[in-house]
């Protein structure tokens, strides 16, 4: 069997491929975890209200900061692979294209980036993680402090809380500002 010289152009394809599938099961994994928080939410709000038992509302902000951490990452790493297919892959795919340029490759790497509605979208999208992820543990916690029967060990755990979900939601504000 004779053997198959692979050009460069398949390989540059072939990693397209590879990143844009990457791209596709962070995005799937990523709008998952906005469900999977709202599960949470959900069933320790009910546990806390059938046991009335506020200190359970303690579980959430762990498990928001958590939950918005990996969404937050997995959202960075989905624009970074959208990034390199604009700025690295598709100008050396199109260079060898046509080598005098003047093509552009993988177009829509770019031309949805210039919805007019983009930055609203981007907005609201920043309200929905910050609320899914910060206001409502921090809600938690204010449900907490105002029962006021939570012993000294539980109000210095939920400080420690409230500071990991004031940190998380500086950074989902400053990623929404770098994006």
């Amino acid at each position: 069997m004779p053997e198959q010289d692979v050009t460069v152009g398949q390989l540059l394809l072939a990693e397209y491929q590879s990143v844009k599938d990457e791209q596709k099961a962070r995005i799937g994994f990523r709008d998952n975890l906005l469900y999977v928080t709202l599960a949470v939410v959900a069933a320790v709000i009910a546990a806390t209200a059938q046991a009335e038992q506020p200190s359970m509302l303690l579980a959430l902000p762990p498990v928001c900061v958590v939950l918005g951490w990996t969404y937050l990452v997995n959202d960075e790493k989905i624009s970074a692979i959208g990034a390199y297919v604009r700025e690295d892959l598709g100008p050396r795919l199109a260079a060898l294209a046509r080598p005098g340029g003047g093509f552009q490759a993988f177009g829509w790497e770019t031309a949805h980036r210039g919805d007019a509605r983009r930055r609203s979208r981007k907005a609201v999208q920043t309200a929905v993680d910050l609320t899914a992820f910060c206001a409502v543990p921090l809600a938690a916690l204010v449900v907490f402090w105002a029962d006021g029967d939570g012993g000294r060990l539980l109000v210095a755990v939920s400080v420690l809380e409230a500071l990991a979900v004031t940190g998380l939601a500086s950074q989902v504000v400053r990623y929404a500002r770098a994006a």
